[in-house]
């Protein structure tokens, strides 16, 4: 919707009929006082009645009069206008000031508040830092270790191959000294069977021989004692 001093300016701007240009003029025109309004009207009464009668350079000078009026009209309208605009940007520059100050109430807090958040990730950053060092640190550390562990680990791998390897072969030597000693005791408990066998065959013999000597003294000894025989006798074999 335009502003009424558009409208004022639209319809300043329209062209007037001819004949009618200098009381339109004169009329639209704001008398600045009595006497100017009392002279303005007697100077359109002249030209009125005495503009048939006046030669070109009047006409000219009358138009040009005319032109100037009208030219002062337009201008206060265009002050008018303008100061309505002047007022009108006024307000909008003062609510845009108003606005800036907000935003610029809004710009430092945000300023602030990035400050806080840079200062909290410079101190994450440090944290982060410091966590990196010790990590590297205990990496350093853990791998020495892990290097001393490895070494020690084959150390004891080839100690526990070289026992193995000793525990076979004493494992070997026993088995071999079990089985010499199996075929030893098979030999002796053979060797004792047969031993025995002996023994036995010798025991035998000797209770042989011990019965053929006691019947032979019972009888070289009969016509002597016959009473005392059988006694002996039983001694005897009780002896063998």
């Amino acid at each position: 919707m335009a502003a009424p001093f558009f409208k004022k300016r639209d319809a300043v701007d329209k062209t007037p009929k001819p004949g009618m240009v200098q009381k339109v003029q004169l009329a639209e025109s704001p008398p600045e006082d009595s006497e100017s309004y009392e002279k303005s009207d007697s100077q359109n009464s002249l030209i009125s009645t005495g503009k048939a009668q006046l030669d070109k350079k009047s006409l000219d000078l009358i138009f040009a009069v005319e032109q100037m009026i009208q030219d002062r009209t337009h201008a206060e309208t265009n002050n008018r206008e303008l100061q309505d605009r002047l007022a009108h940007s006024s307000g909008h520059v003062e609510r845009l000031n108003k606005d800036l100050k907000n935003l610029n109430k809004v710009i430092e807090d945000r300023e602030k508040n990035i400050m806080e958040l840079e200062q909290k990730l410079v101190e994450r950053n440090l944290k982060v830092d410091q966590v990196l060092e010790d990590y590297r640190e205990l990496h350093i550390t853990f791998s020495a270790e892990m290097d001393e562990l490895k070494s020690t680990i084959d150390l004891e791998q080839r100690k526990y191959v070289n026992l193995v390897q000793k525990h076979n072969e004493v494992h070997a030597e026993k088995l071999k000294k079990m089985n010499e000693l199996e075929e030893k005791i098979g030999r002796l408990e053979t060797e004792n069977g047969h031993l025995r066998q002996k023994y036995e065959t010798v025991r035998q013999e000797k209770a042989y021989l011990s019965s053929m000597i006691s019947d032979f003294t019972n009888r070289m000894t009969a016509p002597f004692g016959g009473g005392s025989l059988p006694a002996e006798r039983s001694d005897e074999n009780g002896d063998t």
